[in-house]
């Protein structure tokens, strides 16, 4: 039975409860919180990938012509591109949702039409870039 704040029986109000970690996987977010878990998911992945990937392969594209051209070699391998294409993922969505945070600590687009509508648009943004992104570095483009 849920009561209002006088005490008196009331169906208007929802009831809030915590949920079970197995519920987790029913439970719908809105576009707004998929949108930052992916963004905590994206920081976590160029946190870990800036020392493991992206550092290697810059100092061995610098340290010497030979071994920028085994690197080159070595990156015409499919799911090494798949690699990289995901971590070009990461740093495009972001940098987008990073920049609706940003306008939404200066209260711009806070109400919660304008938030869905920017929750969708680098949703949109990021999946296009990285599109082109991926079209480039498999050779299409």
């Amino acid at each position: 039975m849920d009561l209002d704040f006088l005490g008196r029986q009331s169906t208007k109000f929802r009831n809030f409860r915590n949920i079970n970690i197995m519920q987790i996987i029913y439970y719908r977010l809105p576009l707004s919180g998929k949108l930052s878990l992916l963004h905590r998911i994206s920081g976590a992945l160029l946190f870990l990938s800036v020392p493991t990937v992206i550092l290697p392969i810059f100092e061995a594209s610098v340290n010497s012509e030979e071994s920028y051209s085994y690197l080159m070699s070595y990156f015409k391998n499919f799911y090494i591109k798949l690699i990289l294409l995901t971590i070009i993922w990461s740093y495009l969505h972001h940098f987008c949702a990073g920049i609706r945070y940003f306008l939404l600590d200066f209260h711009i687009g806070i109400d919660k039409i304008r938030a869905h509508k920017s929750a969708k648009l680098v949703f949109i943004f990021s999946l296009i870039l990285t599109f082109i992104f991926g079209l480039k570095l498999f050779g299409i483009l």
